[in-house]
């Protein structure tokens, strides 16, 4: 601390001494480098990512959908308004392509189905009134009664009664491949201000009789079930038996320095929910139908199996700013000295002239001051200006 070498340090000056070394392999590498950067930027940045853009991802996106379509079971007729939920038409719907109907169910007492882990018991002292298994189907009355077709004993509930029945499946794939499907969407880039929709038709009465097509009908988004089930890879029937989630992603990728024409949605179609998986597979639910018969409140338990269709609205906007051309140019050009970089680190670590090479350099020399000199700064190297290159 405070000794020479600290003011020699602070006096010294260091500029850059051209050395022109003729070797052909090292001369190669540092131009192929430099080739590379180039190729880089000029053609993955700039081109391809567009770096002279200013960018917005996630456009504000609605979406509104709508079904058409009749179908039938062995027992009724099925409309729109029965088979589709929720009815509202959002981005997330289920079109029932089979049901399981459990028969009519009253409100009383009855035994808990054995197959629930706390429904067996021997006595009365097993049941506790008024707990409730959250895997059962109701409040325990505190009573161990005999199962129904069974020697065995279960607690008995107050629930809605008989617990234990069997269902009757019936299918509504008939006629579900021919169901329309009109999925409206519109998004925004506010950034931009810029607005589109998927539907651009001149005449209203063009939706009545289009479907879509991704060159002819682009502007048309009405799908049939069938073909999107199909676009995912997925077989309809057996989609139809066990249900499962289709996902319909729309993608607007839009370059603004462009004419607006330019910027059109893409479709693409995939199964969301894994199919491979063995616990809980596929999609359903229940709901019940409540009526009166005879004065007492019934209800019909139906477990419904279903095609969920998710609408996922995705993208990014671009279009031309100084901001990120003039970063993105600064980085090429500083890009490009890590050849340099990297052949002169060759250059003094693995040649066999490498002391040679050091030398030259690295040269110093002994300034000739003029006027006062600065203390301790008398015989401070520095490197030396160079009218030119120095061959080696």
């Amino acid at each position: 601390m405070g000794g020479p070498g600290c003011p020699r340090a602070l006096c010294s000056y260091s500029t850059a001494q051209v050395v022109v070394v003729r070797n052909r392999h090292l001369g190669t590498a540092y131009r192929a480098l430099q080739l590379l950067v180039l190729l880089y930027f000029v053609g993955y940045v700039f081109i391809i990512q567009k770096g002279y853009q200013e960018c917005e991802t996630s456009p504000e996106s609605s979406v509104i959908t709508k079904v058409k379509g009749v179908t039938e079971s062995p027992s009724k007729v099925w409309d729109v308004g029965e088979y589709v939920a929720p009815p509202e038409g959002g981005s997330t719907f289920s079109i029932l392509t089979r049901v399981e109907v459990s028969p009519a169910q009253t409100l009383e007492t009855c035994p808990e189905k054995l197959t629930v882990h706390s429904a067996a018991c021997n006595s009365d002292h097993d049941c506790i009134p008024g707990d409730v298994d959250m895997l059962g189907h109701g409040e325990k009355t505190g009573r161990c009664v005999p199962n129904a077709g069974g020697t065995k004993k279960s607690c008995e509930i107050l629930a809605w009664c008989p617990v234990d029945e069997e269902s009757v499946s019936e299918s509504l794939a008939k006629m579900a491949p021919q169901f329309t499907i009109l999925i409206k969407n519109s998004i925004h880039f506010p950034r931009f201000g810029f607005s589109k929709g998927n539907i651009q038709a001149a005449e209203s009465s063009y939706l009545k009789s289009c479907t879509f097509n991704a060159t002819s009908a682009l502007y048309c988004p009405i799908f049939k079930l069938g073909f999107i089930v199909e676009q995912a890879g997925e077989d309809f029937m057996e989609l139809a038996e066990k249900g499962g989630v289709i996902g319909v992603i729309i993608s607007w990728n839009c370059n603004l320095d462009l004419p607006d024409t330019e910027c059109n949605p893409h479709y693409s179609f995939r199964r969301l929910d894994p199919k491979t998986t063995l616990a809980s597979s596929g999609y359903n639910y229940r709901f019940a139908k409540y009526y009166k018969w005879n004065g007492t409140h019934t209800r019909v338990l139906i477990k419904a199996y279903g095609i969920r269709i998710d609408v996922i609205v995705q993208g990014q906007a671009g279009k031309f700013s100084l901001i990120p051309t003039v970063i993105n140019l600064a980085t090429a050009l500083t890009s490009v000295g890590m050849g340099s970089f990297l052949c002169d680190w060759i250059l003094l670590s693995c040649m066999n002239k490498d002391q040679v090479y050091s030398r030259r350099k690295f040269e110093q020399v002994q300034p000739e001051l003029e006027g006062a000199t600065v203390p301790g700064c008398d015989n401070v190297s520095s490197v030396q200006d160079q009218p030119g290159p120095t061959p080696l």
